[in-house]
């Protein structure tokens, strides 16, 4: 089970940098600025742009918002449930 839950994790953070990547490259596209030397810091910050400038546009949110997150918060639970499954 520890090897299944820790995959589907790893899984999901690799889906996590993919949309990670298409976000930025859709802000650049609407010429917001990316300070790429502190990305990682900034994604979250960068996320939340692409959210409130897709709702402004489209009148919704996104959907490569529901995907990141989805993918950021299945990389934490799946990575905590292997951890769990090991211990036990």
């Amino acid at each position: 089970m520890f090897e299944l839950f820790i995959v589907l994790g790893l899984t999901c953070g690799v889906v996590n940098i993919v949309l990670s990547m298409i976000i930025v490259s859709e802000l650049q596209k609407r010429e917001v600025k990316i300070n790429f030397f502190l990305i990682r810091l900034l994604i979250p910050k960068y996320v939340h742009q692409y959210k409130t400038i897709t709702l402004q546009e489209q009148g919704r949110v996104g959907g490569l918002f529901y995907g990141w997150i989805f993918s950021i918060n299945g990389a934490l639970v799946f990575v905590l449930a292997g951890l769990i499954a090991r211990a036990l």
